[in-house]
């Protein structure tokens, strides 16, 4: 299972995933010297070392992250049935997708309310995600294509 390169990519994919759940999506320092944080789980307001959070709506990205790095785990699981893991792959492709919309969403809304701040790795690591999903389905199609070439040749 590990000596297959689509698996490596498929861990990256899930590193990628967990680590944006933790990392910022979107940062902001306002002159009265309160920070603004967005992360794929919370929305924190950080004012005298006091932490007011907000978990709904900005969840829902997280959701999708873990629902996405668990997708990819049990698309490695199933290294033995290829067309499964294309099919689970491409289902991976949207989660993420629809994870990565509702992060640039989220974040360019506050950039709106608060006219500024500054993007974070939590909005970056969903792309390297869905890069490397998508590079594990073209390696897993090119091992199904030679699969079925080899039976032809029996």
């Amino acid at each position: 299972m590990w000596q297959r390169i689509q698996t490596v990519f498929l861990a990256i994919a899930i590193v990628s995933l967990v680590a944006a759940i933790f990392l910022p999506i979107w940062v902001f320092q306002d002159p009265s010297g309160k920070s603004h944080e967005l992360y794929a789980l919370h929305y924190s307001i950080i004012e005298n070392g006091a932490r007011n959070t907000t978990y709904f709506p900005y969840s829902i990205t997280a959701i999708l992250l873990i629902a996405a790095a668990t997708l990819a785990f049990l698309e490695i699981r199933k290294f033995k049935d290829r067309i499964t893991q294309i099919k689970m792959g491409a289902l991976n492709s949207l989660i993420i997708a629809i994870a990565m919309c509702a992060a640039v969403y989220f974040g360019t809304t506050m950039i709106k309310t608060f006219q500024g701040g500054k993007y974070g790795f939590g909005l970056w690591l969903p792309a390297i995600a869905v890069v490397c999903n998508w590079v594990a389905i073209r390696f897993i199609k090119r091992d199904e294509k030679l699969v079925r070439d080899s039976d032809r040749l029996r």
